[in-house]
């Protein structure tokens, strides 16, 4: 699908809200970056997911604790990845490039690909934010994410079955599509060329995660146990991740733009098409927001992705404030429990209808 592009002649909205977002800032003295409060919190994610391996592989506890440790651990790992790489792959963990770069490879320690996953993320889904053949996060094989995909029979029960697809969705991307990427670079010619540092950090990457997520423990807890172990760490992280994604972009009230068949432009300017195809959940709570580094706070991130999310709570006044002004819907559920149950009507209708 050839590029789209936006009705932003006059961005009387962004502007707007820009400047307000940018007196924030100004006036309150403060840098839009995590700084210092996200590198500590940072150390403390990154030291419990050190501690939980490190306990499963040379202390192995009992089954039903081992079990319960892979799952935290699972969920460490998405936690991780909501906090720390998310922040340094958008560029807003720190002023400094050398720390937003470092937190960014976070991405590679959990057996991912920073390369891919900055075109994947940072260009097509928020550039083309739900927009169908450009925002590949929209496009999960035995789903129907709206309603310009194509219906297929096993649809109908595509309520059911998620839970299985999105369990696997991390083990897929790691051990699948990124090697899928890879090869479909390298052996074409119209594509840019990946560096020599490129290969050399996929592949090491690769071989590490293997050897540190499966090899290493197989030598030491058995082969049975080592992969029961990574498979229940592996499908909690991959349900985390993809809960996070489909309860702010696919649920009732989102919306999902088709461009004007002539002028192959979307009737909008970009940041009201941001508004449109994105919600927020739970955002009064602290516990969420810890834990998922401010991505329930959707809107905010789509709107401004190079602020830390720290400042999510003081800069969603002023959106919703601007929103207003705007005669803006701005689509906002109070709980995880709503945009769940949100979620699931909208793939119930999608699969009936």
């Amino acid at each position: 699908m050839s590029k789209i592009s936006f009705t932003n002649s006059n961005p009387v909205f962004y502007k707007r809200l820009k400047e307000k977002v940018n007196s924030y800032f100004d006036q309150n003295k403060i840098s839009p970056k995590g700084g210092t409060q996200l590198l500590l919190k940072s150390t403390i994610i990154t030291f419990s997911a050190v501690v939980i391996y490190i306990v499963l592989v040379f202390f192995t506890p009992g089954a039903l604790v081992s079990a319960f440790l892979c799952a935290l651990f699972g969920c460490n790992l998405a936690i991780i990845g909501f906090n720390i790489m998310h922040e340094g792959g958008h560029g807003s963990f720190s002023k400094h490039k050398w720390l937003n770069d470092i937190s960014a490879y976070s991405l590679n320690a959990l057996g991912g690909t920073i390369y891919f996953w900055k075109q994947r993320h940072n260009i097509e889904h928020h550039t083309y934010t739900n927009i169908e053949g450009l925002d590949h996060d929209i496009d999960i094989k035995f789903m129907r994410m709206h309603a310009e995909q194509r219906k297929r029979k096993y649809h109908k029960f595509q309520h059911l079955y998620w839970v299985l697809l999105y369990g696997i969705s991390y083990i897929v991307w790691i051990l699948y599509q990124d090697f899928e990427k890879y090869f479909r670079i390298k052996n074409d010619p119209a594509a840019k060329k990946l560096t020599r540092k490129e290969h050399l950090i996929f592949w090491a990457t690769k071989f590490l995660y293997l050897t540190v997520y499966l090899i290493i423990p197989c030598i030491m807890v058995g082969v049975v146990n080592a992969f029961t172990g990574f498979l229940i760490a592996a499908i909690i992280c991959g349900f985390c991740i993809s809960m996070v994604f489909q309860l702010a972009h696919v649920v009732e009230g989102t919306n999902f733009p088709e461009p004007d068949i002539a002028s192959n432009k979307i009737a909008r300017e970009w940041a009201i098409h941001q508004v449109s195809t994105t919600a927020n959940f739970a955002t009064k709570s602290r516990l969420v927001s810890w834990f998922l580094g401010g991505l329930n706070f959707q809107v905010e991130h789509h709107l401004f992705p190079g602020i830390s999310h720290i400042h999510y709570p003081y800069i969603n006044r002023i959106i919703k404030e601007t929103c207003t002004e705007f005669n803006i819907t701005y689509l906002e559920h109070k709980t995880i429990a709503r945009a769940f149950m949100s979620h699931l009507v909208h793939l119930r209708k999608l699969g009936l209808y």
